[in-house]
């Protein structure tokens, strides 16, 4: 086909393809090459990478190799809060975090074996190292490539009066693949084959402290402030329900901390499987496709409630009056809640199977064009069930809220599996350069009434430079930089997961009835160095 009408049908493809959708948090920290490509890369793989867009690719690599990647990442996400006319939570009207916004954010990354570090810095730099092998003549070629799968850090702990404490003082969400077994097959000089195992340890850490401001609650202070004297004591109260019975320490607040919690989990080994396929039937034109299998990853670690004296002491009160224990009987509330509980958890948290498809198109010597279609299945997080190994006394409070088993807590997520489009463009001066541009518009799978602070993942729109440097015939040096940003705003009463007020919404929405704002970017630099024997 002539130039002109390589032209004509690039341009025909790219007008047809359909609204860019996006996903969480994949692809961000896995590939240099990649990520200087907006990730549309499966009709194109990128040698070693192979394994993890479209494992068909490692067919087309040539004797042994090796690849030295590097990636250095940092995460700001900011929110600001704000309450409307008529704010009114129980009779409480003054919030708090009323004008307030988070403050200095830091990144961290969990060390398989050892756990969360200490140290807290302005981003982190994450190494990854892979081989192949393939022998002259042979169609089949033998790889293996460590590298971060999915990741997303979050550190509020620099500031201990943070507003965004209460909905996530520290988060790490992170899936490094430290093996990976694969194989491409070359069928023919037009048709590739390949599969991979990549063997993953996969983390997942919530720190948050936690408050409830909740109508009920509110109610329940505001007949306190009435009925109970300053100092607590009120022996007509004795003989009723114990509502002064905690003392000025056991006065109910719902804007006050109630508790901390702390879940730290992982699994070690958790293997997915990796399908993909190439056809070039021309130099200038190729097709690929990929399924990335998901896994309903197993769980397992410890969690830790601190409690504090807020509700302690109410329940303490309760139980000490004539009808109190009849009342929280009643209610289902428990007789005493220790200051801290600790123990064993473990939760089925799935990763999402994932299917991508790509087209690469190469009108001219000096010009490429990559346009990529996924879809990723973040609708399997619909709620996370996480199990615990005793009953959680501060969770037996919520059963006035319809939260039967205090043995498990059932946060609801409701996100939703959405098509994301990547497009990138790759211009070659002369041999042995290559100047790499991608565009990923990420349409969130966060729908608009659940995002929070624990994962502030609107839609964002990634832009990406790279370039590639042949220095020899045995060194290659591939260099890319990345941003990425997003906004997002929540009136009050918007997010179930953040900002509702209704009663029954407790678990959880720690700014209910504010008006959230907020923002995330994400800066990035990737190297990767390949030598060829």
């Amino acid at each position: 086909m002539r130039s002109p009408l390589r032209l004509a049908a690039c341009a025909a493809a790219l007008s047809s393809v359909l609204p860019a959708h996006a996903a969480l948090v994949e692809n961000l920290t896995t590939s240099v090459v990649a990520m200087a490509l907006g990730n549309a890369v499966t009709a194109d793989p990128p040698g070693i990478d192979s394994v993890h867009f479209n494992p068909a690719g490692l067919a087309r690599l040539q004797g042994d190799s090796t690849q030295h990647s590097a990636f250095g990442a940092s995460i700001r996400a900011r929110a600001s809060f704000r309450q409307p006319d008529g704010f009114d939570i129980g009779g409480w009207k003054d919030d708090p975090v009323n004008g307030t916004s988070t403050g200095p954010m830091r990144q961290t990354m969990y060390v398989p074996g050892y756990g969360m570090p200490g140290w807290r810095l302005p981003g982190v730099i994450v190494p990854s190292l892979g081989f192949a092998w393939n022998n002259p003549g042979s169609p089949w070629t033998f790889a293996t490539n460590s590298y971060m799968a999915q990741a997303i850090s979050i550190d509020r702990t620099t500031d201990p009066n943070d507003p965004g404490r209460f909905d996530g003082r520290q988060i790490q969400l992170q899936r490094l693949v430290y093996a990976s077994p694969s194989f491409g097959y070359k069928y023919s000089e037009t048709l590739r084959f390949g599969a991979a195992v990549p063997i993953a340890h996969s983390a997942f850490v919530v720190d948050t402290h936690m408050r409830f401001p909740n109508e009920l609650l509110g109610i329940f202070g505001k007949l306190q402030s009435g009925w109970c004297p300053e100092d607590g004591g009120n022996i007509i109260d004795t003989f009723g329900f114990g509502l002064c019975g905690g003392g000025k320490e056991g006065m109910v607040n719902p804007f006050k901390k109630a508790a901390a919690m702390r879940l730290e989990m992982t699994a070690p080994v958790d293997p997915t499987l990796n399908l993909g396929v190439l056809w070039e039937p021309r130099p200038w034109f190729a097709l690929g496709a990929v399924y990335q299998g998901g896994s309903k990853t197993r769980y397992t670690g410890h969690y830790t409630f601190d409690t504090e004296p807020m509700l302690r002491n109410f329940v303490k009160g309760l139980n000490s009056s004539l009808f109190g224990p009849v009342a929280g009987a009643v209610l289902g509330m428990p007789t005493s809640i220790p200051a801290t509980q600790h123990g064993n958890m473990s939760a089925s948290i799935p990763f999402p199977a994932h299917l991508q498809v790509g087209l690469k198109f190469k009108p001219l010597r000096y010009v490429q064009l990559n346009v990529d279609a996924s879809y990723a299945r973040w609708s399997d997080w619909n709620q996370l069930t996480f199990e615990f190994d005793q009953s959680i006394k501060l969770l037996e409070v919520a059963r006035l809220y319809g939260i039967p088993d205090a043995t498990r807590l059932k946060i609801p997520r409701g996100y939703k599996s959405v098509l994301n489009m990547g497009y990138g463009l790759q211009l070659f001066p002369f041999d042995g350069m290559a100047l790499r541009f991608g565009y990923e518009p990420r349409k969130t799978s966060v729908p608009y009434n659940k995002i929070d602070l624990i994962a502030p993942l609107p839609d964002t729109r990634l832009l990406s430079a790279g370039l590639s440097w042949r220095i020899n015939k045995k060194f290659e040096l591939n260099v890319t930089g990345t941003y990425m940003q997003g906004r997002f705003n929540a009136p009050a009463e918007a997010s179930d997961n953040m900002n509702s007020s209704k009663f029954l919404n407790i678990i959880y929405n720690p700014y209910a009835g504010q008006d959230v704002s907020g923002d995330i970017k994400v800066r990035y630099v990737g190297l990767s160095l390949i030598e060829r024997f």
